[in-house]
């Protein structure tokens, strides 16, 4: 099997001013130099790279960002640095903390009708952005779509997210998890959370399969596993990611229950339950009763209408008739009503945190 390196060439007007840099400074090896009688070139390694720097080469100088565990105990705690050859140094944290925005909170309607661009995302999967102001960062709302069935060219891959929902609306898809046993297939109706940073990969879909993806915050960084195989060999259904469960929960014999709101009902997908009330996903349909107006103290509230239609009304607002791919953002206490639904209307609702009041109340008391 033949052995490949690969180096990135940087350039340099005095070797010798580089070699104590890159080796006491920086830590990393020096492997070869020639010529001996007025050195060149020299290679260097360490931290996973391979540096040739030579003397009139043609390249800029760049930047190497060198990401460690332990960053104020490298190169002395300097952040920033330059080298000798002009070679900018960014020293970061290899795992920083999972910064969570604070929500900007607006009153965001997103109608299909208004033909948003579908944006070619992660292995070929379609994206429709629900929420485009994102709230400050905070959450990501995505309708994504697979218009071709068949296998999906996926890797096995991880997010680093505080919460991230998986919801079916049409069609179906396998994708297979982390200590979850072997796959499992996604229809619609049924829905999954990720935890974060369960493995998992995406495998087959049929034509045009299409879901929600909510993300939590809205930048969050995905990473591929190399080592993992899936599926692993052990089934861990209890085990946790961060305080999170993995949840795949079907539609197919749920039962009903009075929603919140007068005149609807709703299923509980034990998602609240399974992260600790770090969100709650609910699916709501027609009820008995007349709708109410009423208002929220929850962070974020999305609302994806996945059939039928109804109005959005909004304290000081128009209206809004909502139909089949429309999506609404309520802020936390704005007196809102979501009157004449049709007889087959249903909503998919989703909140940060899982656990919140909801006060009735007419606007103009």
């Amino acid at each position: 099997m033949t052995d490949t390196i690969a180096e990135l060439r940087l350039p340099t007007q005095e070797l010798r001013d580089d070699i104590p840099f890159f080796t006491k400074t920086l830590g990393m090896k020096l492997d070869s130099i020639y010529p001996a009688d007025d050195p060149a070139i020299g290679v260097f390694s360490g931290h996973g790279l391979r540096l040739r720097i030579e003397r009139g080469a043609t390249e800029a100088p760049g930047t190497i960002r060198i990401l460690t565990d332990d960053p104020d105990g490298f190169a002395e705690g300097a952040r920033r640095l330059t080298a000798p050859n002009g070679t900018k140094i960014e020293i970061e944290e290899r795992n920083p903390p999972l910064v969570m925005p604070e929500t900007v909170h607006s009153f965001v309607v997103r109608r299909l009708k208004d033909q948003a661009p579908w944006i070619i995302g992660r292995a070929g999967m379609h994206y429709r952005d629900l929420v485009p102001d994102r709230l400050g960062g905070s959450i990501i709302a995505s309708h994504i779509r697979i218009p071709d069935g068949g296998p999906v060219p996926d890797m096995v891959h991880f997010h680093k997210v505080g919460f991230q929902l998986i919801f079916c609306i049409h069609g179906w898809v396998d994708v297979v998890y982390e200590d979850q046993g072997d796959k499992m297939r996604l229809t619609a109706g049924d829905c999954f959370i990720q935890p974060p940073e369960i493995r998992h990969r995406v495998l087959e879909a049929s034509d045009n399969v299409q879901v929600i993806e909510i993300g939590v915050p809205a930048e969050h960084v995905t990473e591929i596993d190399h080592e993992m195989t899936l599926p692993t060999p052990h089934l861990r259904p209890e085990r946790e990611w961060q305080g999170q469960r993995f949840v795949y929960n079907k539609a197919e014999g749920a039962e009903w229950a009075p929603f919140r709101l007068p005149g609807y009902i709703c299923r509980d997908t034990t998602i609240a339950a399974n992260t600790k009330g770090v969100a709650g996903v609910q699916v709501v349909r027609r009820g008995e009763g007349a709708p109410q107006w009423a208002a929220h103290d929850t962070d974020i509230h999305f609302t994806f209408v996945m059939n039928g239609t109804l109005t959005l009304e909004g304290q000081g607002r128009e209206p809004f008739q909502l139909e089949q791919g429309d999506a609404f953002v309520i802020p936390p206490g704005m007196k809102t009503r979501l009157s004449e639904p049709s007889a087959d209307v249903e909503l998919l609702e989703v909140t940060l945190p899982g656990v919140f009041n909801t006060t009735l109340g007419d606007p103009s008391a």
